[in-house]
């Protein structure tokens, strides 16, 4: 554990963590309030489940990128301010909460698994080499058609 004998240094630490939690309140916020306002707006028109759709993505980005700036506050608050034991399960134990929601939001928003990314990546660059035949873009000497 680090421990802090300037107080100057430990200051600056304290208020390091009230800058990100305070910047992770207000992203989460912000976001909501645009998230909302964009809803409104695509809510007028004819198509009210896409404004829907775009809601929920808009509102869940922002909760997931706020939910970093807290937990980099509570690592700083844990690790740097105040080292103790208990404070270190108190800090797994969000991190751990923060991550399951971090995930479930992603899987909200894009519709799939964080990992599988880099498989769609995959298959979306394999069938734009092979003229968007699946299958193709492996063996690119290989003729789809036979001959």
């Amino acid at each position: 554990m680090i421990t802090i004998n300037a107080p100057w240094l430990s200051q600056f630490f304290h208020l390091a963590v009230v800058v990100l939690d305070l910047a992770g309140t207000l992203v989460i916020l912000v976001g909501a309030a645009y998230a909302s306002g964009v809803f409104l707006r695509a809510f007028r028109g004819s198509d009210r489940s896409r404004a829907y759709l775009a809601f929920r993505s808009t509102l869940g980005r922002s909760i997931l990128l706020g939910l970093e700036f807290l937990v980099a506050g509570d690592i700083v608050k844990s690790l740097v301010i105040n080292p103790t034991i208990a404070d270190l399960v108190v800090l797994a134990g969000l991190v751990l909460v923060r991550t399951f929601l971090s995930i479930s939001l992603g899987v909200e928003i894009n519709g799939h698994w964080p990992w599988q990314d880099t498989v769609m990546a995959r298959h979306r660059s394999l069938a734009a080499g092979s003229g968007g035949q699946p299958g193709c873009g492996e063996n690119p000497g290989i003729d789809p058609n036979g001959s």
